[in-house]
């Protein structure tokens, strides 16, 4: 944990799960079964330093989530990344939250990170409005849970940001990090192409993909935006990977791509998903 002693400043008591039963099973017993069947039990290979994991419905990217959660070893503390996708509240809004229910419990929030963020990170402020609907942290919360159940989490919600702002966050936050005493993570929410042939879809993510495991931030920011490649969470996934860079990252590799085509058998118009591991060592 950081040696801060800022004062309590989240306090809105907690958040209900708002996709229960829509993006994933709305009970316990039903969602620790999918889980179940998602995460495979496998050796894990790397700890979890950063990643970008899809947020769409279970049924459709839970696969490729699962195979990447199954990947990593999960730390005590998790900063959790995704697009605002319903333009409401904060460009960068921090959960103001204690804690967060899904159907597994109570996920507990880092209080004393969340203060830090909102007062070293520019732009960052509590906003209860961005987290009220959107769905894109709250899906990867049961995953992390299911890796492991005493996990923290920090979400905080963005909206569009200049490529040097989303480098400036990733330095504060790579700042922040550095002051924990034990590793903590990054997971950036995000879909890839969305509505597109499934041969288009499987191209365009392809460019965004390989701009990631060259961990490059300015190649993905500039790829996504000339190729005009429909990844939700470019935002998240860009800031997520300055921040790993400057917190000793050394490589980065794909672990699993799907479109919805694979799950639907129709490819006329497709969504991708993408589970990508950004680690230090080999």
């Amino acid at each position: 944990m950081l040696g801060s002693t800022l004062g309590e400043k989240m306090n809105a008591t907690e958040r209900t799960a708002a996709v229960a039963g829509a993006f994933y099973p709305g009970t316990r017993r039903e969602l620790e079964r999918q889980l179940g069947s998602l995460v495979p039990d496998e050796p894990s290979r790397h700890d979890l330093l950063a990643c970008i994991s899809p947020h769409a419905g279970y049924v459709y990217s839970g696969g490729v989530a699962g195979r990447l959660f199954a990947h990593l070893r999960v730390p005590g503390t998790v900063i959790v990344l995704g697009p605002n996708h319903t333009g409401i509240g904060a460009r960068v809004a921090v959960a103001p939250h204690l804690r967060w229910r899904t159907p597994l419990g109570i996920q507990v929030l880092d209080s004393e990170l969340g203060n830090a963020v909102v007062d070293q990170v520019p732009m960052a402020e509590f906003d209860v409005k961005a987290h009220q609907r959107e769905h894109s942290i709250e899906v990867q919360l049961p995953f992390l849970s299911r890796r492991r159940p005493d996990v923290q989490v920090l979400p905080i919600c963005l909206q569009h940001l200049e490529f040097d702002e989303c480098v400036e966050m990733g330095r504060a936050l790579a700042e922040l990090l550095r002051g924990f005493d034990e590793p903590a993570g990054i997971v950036a929410s995000s879909d890839m192409s969305h509505y597109e042939p499934d041969e288009v879809a499987r191209g365009h993510d392809r460019l965004a993909i390989d701009a990631v495991l060259r961990r490059d931030p300015r190649e993905l920011y500039d790829t996504v935006e000339r190729q005009r490649i429909s990844m939700c969470g470019v935002i998240p996934a860009t800031v997520a990977l300055a921040a790993a860079n400057l917190l000793g990252a050394t490589g980065a590799h794909l672990v699993e791509y799907a479109t919805s085509g694979d799950i639907t058998g129709d490819r006329s118009s497709v969504v991708g998903y993408a589970g990508m591991c950004i680690h230090r060592g080999r």
